[in-house]
């Protein structure tokens, strides 16, 4: 099975193609912005998404489904992604499946952690993890967040112990006991929050940690497990009103 995987959750834009069968070699694209650079989601996207396929070998008719970050991630950032795949998927014929950023980051670093590929430092032994937190930042002081336990879904699926959600990191540090004495945080909004998250216990790799980055390929990979539909099926997941509504909704309190 051919799996194209993009995400736009982040300010990142992400491409994979992937092939369960390894008939075609595992192929990804992406575009990370330096800080304080806006996101390049609707000029790169489409770019990425072509120079994935010619490097894979894979012509649109050999694509089987197409994964699809839902979130939670920024609202213009979902609204493109799931807009291009919508697009694509009634174009070429092909069903789509969504997929939760935050499982796909997790599943990263589990089996990363599991690896023990980055092991250096204050790096704990493999198997010491009891969970895995996803964080991304949600901005105006708040993250996404969730958290599982185990990393391999091929084996056995990956358990939630937090469901997505918008909270302060203070609060998310405060619902570090009931996940479990060893968590390994990662994602953009652990190294924003590095401090609050790491005085609650959490182990945070350092900031240039590929560990924090959304990898399209976890889209393919948890993608084909799941049940295909139709373009239109595919909702995002924003956990909170977009900013502009908030500010909005301010200001008439105000």
């Amino acid at each position: 099975m051919r799996i194209l995987g993009l995400d736009t959750a982040t300010r990142a834009t992400a491409v994979a193609m992937w092939d369960s069968d390894g008939d075609a070699p595992t192929t990804e694209g992406r575009d990370d912005p330096s800080p304080g650079v806006r996101p390049h989601h609707t000029t790169r996207l489409m770019e990425l998404i072509v120079e994935v396929l010619e490097r894979s070998g894979t012509p649109w008719a050999k694509i089987d489904r197409i994964a699809v970050g839902v979130g939670p991630g920024t609202f213009t950032g979902l609204r493109i992604g799931i807009a291009t795949a919508r697009a694509l998927g009634r174009a070429q014929g092909i069903p789509l499946v969504g997929v939760s950023t935050l499982r796909s980051l997790a599943l990263g670093a589990a089996e990363i952690a599991q690896r023990h590929d980055d092991a250096a430092g204050d790096w704990p032994p493999a198997g010491r993890f009891d969970a895995q937190l996803a964080v991304i930042d949600a901005r105006r002081g708040e993250v996404f967040a969730a958290c599982w336990r185990g990393g391999n879904p091929a084996v056995e699926p990956m358990q939630l112990l937090l469901a997505p959600a918008a909270l302060a990191p203070d609060a998310l540090a405060r619902r570090s006991p009931e996940l479990g004495s060893r968590i390994l945080a990662v994602g953009e909004g652990a190294v924003e929050f590095r401090q609050i998250l790491e005085c609650a216990g959490m182990w945070i790799p350092e900031d240039g940690s590929g560990l924090h980055k959304v990898s399209a390929i976890n889209h393919c990979r948890l993608a084909s497990g799941e049940r295909a539909g139709a373009p239109d099926e595919v909702r995002p997941e924003y956990l909170r009103l977009p900013d502009a509504e908030i500010t909005r909704r301010d200001a008439g309190q105000a």
